[in-house]
């Protein structure tokens, strides 16, 4: 594995990072880990992610990452499917409690099941049921590309995260 050079200041490349707006998602699956899923309040898993993008109409591919110090990466990494939850801008609390929630991440949170038995969050802008295609280790990251099963969006608008802070995307005149 490449380090960056002893020069590279992480912090500064952070900041440079933080100026792309992101949308937010939760993305979900079965409690698959080491853990014991009592210790988890729920037979499922999920969490907050930034790192969501699309990568193929042919077939229908997509793609996000995850630390490898996540609690959650043995599931992930253990399943077949996912569910990839795109945000709405009203749904703010909904991301803080799967970033930050202690126990059952999925105390209170409406939901329906996909066709795989997973999590599709209602009041999503929209959502995707991926089977877990492949995987890459890169860095401190692993990479996961997702072939879409299903998908369905609604109107709205999206939660977008940027420089720390979360906002909504208005449309620009022109």
């Amino acid at each position: 594995m490449n380090s960056p050079s002893p020069t590279f200041d992480t912090q500064h490349f952070k900041q440079s990072l933080s100026r792309f707006p992101t949308g937010v998602s939760v993305i979900t699956t079965h409690q698959l880990g080491e853990a014991n899923p009592a210790e988890w309040g729920h037979q499922f898993v999920g969490l907050t992610a930034s790192s969501f993008n699309s990568v193929s109409l042919t077939p229908p591919l997509v793609v996000w990452s995850l630390g490898l110090k996540s609690r959650t990466l043995p599931s992930f990494q253990k399943t077949s499917h996912y569910v990839i939850n795109i945000l709405s801008e009203q749904q703010l609390a909904l991301c803080n409690q799967f970033a930050f929630g202690q126990g059952d991440r999925f105390g209170g949170v409406d939901y329906a099941l996909g066709t795989a038995g997973l999590p599709v969050l209602k009041g999503a802008l929209a959502w995707f049921e991926c089977r877990n295609r492949s995987q890459y280790t890169e860095g401190d990251h692993i990479i996961f590309v997702g072939e879409v099963e299903q998908c369905g969006f609604a109107d709205g608008s999206p939660l977008v995260h940027q420089q720390g802070g979360f906002y909504s995307a208005q449309k620009l005149p022109g």
